[in-house]
């Protein structure tokens, strides 16, 4: 089961760039004497979360209406359920919180309409 907050999304939608991104971040510098300097910490937040399905994972657009809904409230905590897992995220409006587009177009959709679905999300 695949949910944000209340919504319920399709059980297919993937984590796309699950295992692109590492907590380690690292500085690197070069002192006066030619020394390497490598500074590291662990982010202790920050993780992308993409959920996509490519053109192969359908929504309703009352699913996406109501992700569309929630979207417009700033800085609001959800909780995604991802399967076995939960996180606290936000949407990364930065680059595109909510991407959908109808799988056939229609000029009057209903909400019964399937939409491609795709969401970028950041964990706090």
């Amino acid at each position: 089961m695949i949910s944000l907050n209340t919504i319920s999304l399709p059980d297919d939608l993937i984590w796309a760039d699950e295992f692109g991104w590492t907590p380690v971040r690292q500085n690197q510098d070069v002192s006066l004497s030619g020394a390497l300097i490598v500074e590291e910490a662990a982010q202790q937040k920050g993780r992308p979360i993409t959920l996509t399905g490519n053109d192969e994972v359908w929504a309703t657009r009352a699913t996406i209406e109501a992700l569309y809904a929630l979207a417009q409230q700033p800085a609001t905590p959800m909780a995604l359920t991802l399967h076995d897992r939960t996180f606290s995220v936000l949407f990364r409006h930065g680059e595109g919180a909510l991407e959908a587009q109808p799988v056939v177009a229609h000029s009057n959709p209903d909400a019964s309409t399937y939409y491609t679905l795709t969401l970028r999300l950041i964990e706090i």
